[in-house]
């Protein structure tokens, strides 16, 4: 493609556990390429992660028509699910590239980025996990999203987490049976033992696989639904409040239980939540374009 030699370029690629995408921008924000691949995670190791996040990429370049001076030219904001992880970010930034500069950050940071428009802001993600996360002021704040078990409050795992446990005592006659509870028994041909061998092999993917039935049936008025979503709108409830409370401007709710859960939360939070601006891969572009929040260089 012909471009001014002195033109730069911005890539943005968001990667997360179920699918990586990417776009590249020139310098008056016109879409040139885009790109998907399969999921980018560090929990699949950086070799995988870094694969699927070169795919995503290899697409939007190869759309756009760039050669090796336009790549020399192009930044890139990469945010990635499980950058967090020891060793991680090292080595990443030890991986060569075609590249002006790539700057990391965390898929949450990424999507708040994109939330807001690169200003103050904070988001909740309800999704298989979830956590509050957000910058006020030059300060990063962040709520829950320790991880499933013992954190991700109000999200699909949980909902599955908890449909499990009010099946097992329903099966004992310790709680009240219910439509949804003998649909998650029937999945265990209503034997505890195969719920327990499900549940040693089981990771926070495979119980918020059953969080779309556990919506239905609460959308139904099936009881043991309806206390188990509620609880859970409550938890994000919770979140949001929280990010408020330590000065966010404005919350967005973002992720894929978003929309199902939105209608059981507070009147007063639906009331102050904000649509979000723009998506991940826009925050990532933010990101190649100066805003480093949270985030890494590698020339």
């Amino acid at each position: 493609m012909s471009a001014d030699s002195g033109s730069h370029f911005y890539l943005g690629v968001d990667g997360g556990g179920t699918g990586c995408r990417a776009r590249i921008e020139d310098g008056e924000g016109t879409l040139l390429g885009q790109g998907l691949s399969g999921p980018a995670t560090t929990r699949l190791g950086i070799d995988e992660a870094w694969a699927s996040i070169s795919r995503a990429f290899g697409a939007a370049v190869g759309e756009a028509g760039l050669g090796a001076s336009e790549l020399a030219r192009t930044h890139v904001g990469i945010g990635l699910a499980g950058i967090g992880r020891k060793g991680a970010m090292e080595a990443l930034q030890a991986i060569p590239h075609p590249f002006a500069r790539v700057t990391f950050v965390s898929d949450a940071v990424g999507a708040c980025l994109g939330a807001h428009s690169g200003q103050d802001g904070a988001i909740v993600i309800a999704g298989t996990g979830s956590i509050g996360i957000g910058f006020v002021e030059g300060k990063d704040l962040r709520v829950g999203g320790y991880g499933f078990p013992i954190s991700d409050e109000g999200s699909g795992a949980d909902l599955g987490l908890k449909a499990v446990q009010l099946a097992l005592r329903a099966h004992d006659g310790r709680h009240d049976r219910s439509a949804l509870l003998a649909e998650v028994m029937h999945r265990f041909q209503d034997d505890p033992m195969e719920a327990v061998a499900w549940m040693d092999r089981s990771t926070a993917t495979d119980y918020a696989a059953l969080a779309p039935m556990v919506m239905r049936h609460a959308d139904q008025g099936d009881a043991a639904g309806r206390r188990i979503v509620q609880s859970a709108a409550e938890q994000i409830d919770a979140l949001v409040r929280a990010l408020f409370d330590q000065g966010a401007p404005r919350v967005t709710l973002l992720g894929g239980l978003s929309s199902p859960l939105e209608p059981w939360l507070s009147p007063d939070v639906r009331r102050r939540l904000k649509p979000a601006d723009g998506d991940a891969v826009s925050g990532a572009i933010i990101l190649a374009k100066g805003h480093q929040r949270g985030s890494a260089e590698l020339e």
